[in-house]
């Protein structure tokens, strides 16, 4: 059974990360950007650029059209869709690592939020035997980028954060660390702790601007003249990890991976709860309890309610059931 483990105290985690996301980074898919019509020189796509471009069309999927929500974020279905993604790249880790146990890991952010602002910035996560550090491109750790080495880390296709286009990028990693003239900080604690005593999955008008349900307040996007918890991570990060293709960034899965665990010790205290239910408004199509989440990558298209328990979902297969090492 897969356990999740803090990337920082667990080596092991670490190294199968490290070494699974550069595999599937190497893997050829089958696939071009121009069988996409993605503008640029002709480039073949990884396994890895899969998962960026579902994100990056998912968020251009709204439900419906002008409410501002989009089949991944900004509503409801924020946390059971990237609960899926998380799943399904754990078990393409797994497959590439050839260890079914494998465990994707987590980067408690809270815990480096409750430091000084110098601490985050020189964190163990940035050292060269983690995520590397800030650059365009990335110059240290193993997703360091060399124009001369086929094998090293690449970003072959981006939302353009200066057209939000859609465009082959065939470049090293971008990020820029705290460098946000309204994020200098990541979250702390306190935040996450404020966020979990939110009884209340969610609540009308299940948007960006919904105050009262715990799913927007982990999200990030009231509370706060700033981004929040998720979305502060995200912009603390920069660079990459900014537009819709921020799956580019290994560090994405971190963040995710530790916005799903937050929800797994909500879900213990609270119930898995969701709302709004499959009887709600239909004008909140995909958001809704008995929905389907838009899943590019896979021909079965789950139900928002089967994320919310996976032991129910894996139940012909417990042994796939990830678990975490410590609930907040």
């Amino acid at each position: 059974m897969p356990v999740r483990r803090n990337i920082l105290t667990s080596n092991t985690a670490r190294d199968g990360f490290i070494q699974g996301v550069r595999a599937l980074n190497q893997e050829l898919a089958g696939l071009t950007t121009a069988d996409l019509d993605i503008p640029g020189p002709d480039t073949q796509l990884s396994t890895w650029d899969l998962f960026a471009l579902w994100h990056y069309f998912t968020m251009e999927i709204a439900t419906p059209p002008g409410s501002g929500r989009n089949a991944a974020h900004r509503g409801p279905v924020f946390l059971p869709w990237h609960r899926w993604m998380l799943f399904l790249l754990e078990s393409q880790l797994q497959r590439v690592l050839g260890d079914s146990d494998f465990g994707l890991p987590y980067w408690d952010w809270a815990a480096d939020g409750d430091g000084p602002r110098a601490q985050q910035l020189n964190g163990l996560l940035w050292t060269e035997a983690y995520m590397g550090g800030s650059g365009f491109p990335v110059s240290d750790g193993p997703f360091a980028f060399d124009p001369v080495d086929s094998s090293s880390f690449q970003v072959r296709v981006w939302q353009s954060v200066f057209t939000g286009q859609l465009e082959v990028a065939n470049r090293g990693l971008w990020r820029n660390l705290g460098q946000d003239p309204d994020v200098r900080t990541l979250p702390a604690t306190a935040m996450v702790t404020n966020s979990m005593n939110f009884r209340r999955y969610d609540a009308a008008p299940y948007d960006s601007s919904s105050i009262r349900g715990f799913r927007n307040r982990i999200e990030g996007w009231v509370g706060r003249s700033v981004p929040g918890l998720h979305n502060r991570v995200h912009v603390w990060v920069g660079g990459d990890m900014g537009p819709g293709t921020s799956p580019n960034d290994p560090v994405f899965y971190l963040n995710h991976c530790n916005v799903d665990r937050i929800w797994e010790g909500w879900q213990e205290r609270w119930g898995p709860v969701y709302e709004p239910d499959a009887s709600a408004d239909p004008t909140l199509e995909g958001q809704r309890l008995n929905d389907e989440l838009v899943s590019m990558l896979t021909q079965v298209q789950p139900l928002v309610s089967q994320m919310l328990n996976l032991d129910e979902f894996l139940a012909d297969n417990p042994s796939r059931v990830p678990t975490y090492d410590v609930l907040p």
